[in-house]
């Protein structure tokens, strides 16, 4: 492991601790029949009358961190990562989509407003909002937010297995022989 790569698991590592620091809250208000609506980060260790811990989105939060840590940890190799062959330019272009991609999502999650909050197993969703902003009459849809990473991630997996170098095939001495004999034969 280079001196990048330790650098990058030392960024990943210092995301985990800010993101264990201040994880995602919902405030429960009983004017909203205890309906939870996202209320923001807040200090760990602080008082948290009428929030709750956002289970969910702290859960794609650290997932976010660890994939893109390992993003990271890939870019950044000198060696070769695979005998056979290499990661080609357009793999690296995918790992670059794929992070940024992740960051967008968790930035902008799915939310929907409170008065719409239905137990249905994909709940509708009112828009795309910047996590940072007034979301105090929104909801995350957790939902529809997995499915979204997930599919980003395998569609990530996808490019790069489409994009793969497809190298030299190691052939055997008995194989060459036999592919040789093949040529002969269909000359004469």
């Amino acid at each position: 492991m280079n001196r990048q790569q330790w650098t990058a698991l030392a960024v990943g590592v210092l995301n985990l601790a800010l993101v264990g620091l201040f994880p995602p809250h919902d405030y429960v208000s009983l004017q909203r029949g205890n309906v939870p609506t996202f209320a923001g980060f807040y200090f760990a260790a602080g008082s948290t009358a009428n929030l709750r811990l956002n289970g969910d989105f702290l859960i794609l939060e650290i997932l976010v961190v660890l994939v893109n840590a390992g993003i990271a940890w890939l870019l950044l190799r000198t060696r070769p990562p695979l005998p056979r062959g290499r990661v080609t330019p357009a793999q690296k272009a995918v790992l670059w989509l794929v992070a940024t991609n992740l960051v967008a999502a968790l930035l902008f999650p799915p939310f929907e407003n409170y008065f719409a909050i239905t137990k249905a197993a994909l709940p509708s969703f009112d828009g795309f909002y910047f996590v940072f902003g007034d979301n105090s009459q929104r909801q995350i849809v957790a939902t529809v937010l997995y499915i979204e990473v997930v599919l980003i991630l395998a569609n990530g997996g996808l490019l790069w297995l489409f994009f793969k170098d497809k190298g030299q095939e190691k052939l055997s001495a008995e194989e060459i022989r036999a592919m040789a004999r093949k040529l002969k034969d269909s000359r004469d």
